[in-house]
């Protein structure tokens, strides 16, 4: 039997954002994506999911949290996806600090893949398909600017600036 797929939408201060869950063998839904309008790579709602914000309140209630600046880590189940370079590259994501940059580089030497890797780690991190909550835009240039992301460098700046992060 396939998964089902859920959805929601949410507002937040970076736009409507979609939320995308897979209700699990157990009845729970694990989160499997959050996009925002105009993103690169951003998925679109398919044939066949169940519009289900009931199934997201936990999740919108912690972005919620985090918006207001009352909330520095997030604690979601996460569906599992990407290879494994990928999920090692975004658990590395997960362990960044609320506040803190680091470089793609960093992220590379994290993962054991320097040197040419970065530009591996970079493409992976492009991938990640959760935006907000696994914390790509804590992801800079080594030059100490903002480099790549997804939804758009405003929107990494604004997260950024939410957590006072100085860049």
């Amino acid at each position: 039997m396939t998964p089902q797929r859920v959805y929601a939408r949410a507002d937040s201060p970076l736009g409507e954002m979609l939320l995308v869950g897979r209700v699990a063998e157990d009845g729970s839904t694990r989160l499997a994506s959050l996009s925002l309008p105009g993103q690169k790579g951003a998925v679109a709602v398919e044939d066949g999911w169940r519009h289900a914000p009931e199934r997201f309140a936990a999740i919108t209630g912690q972005l919620g949290e985090y918006f207001a600046g009352r909330r520095d880590r997030f604690d979601l189940v996460y569906d599992r996806s990407g290879t494994e370079f990928q999920r090692r590259v975004w658990r590395a994501l997960e362990d960044i600090p609320y506040g803190v940059t680091v470089s793609y580089g960093d992220i590379a030497r994290t993962v054991g893949a320097s040197g040419a890797g970065v530009r591996a780690v970079g493409t992976a991190i492009g991938r990640n398909p959760l935006l907000v909550v696994r914390p790509c835009h804590r992801v800079i240039g080594a030059d100490g600017r903002l480099r790549g992301y997804a939804a758009g460098l405003e929107r990494k700046e604004r997260l950024l600036g939410l957590e006072g992060a100085h860049v």
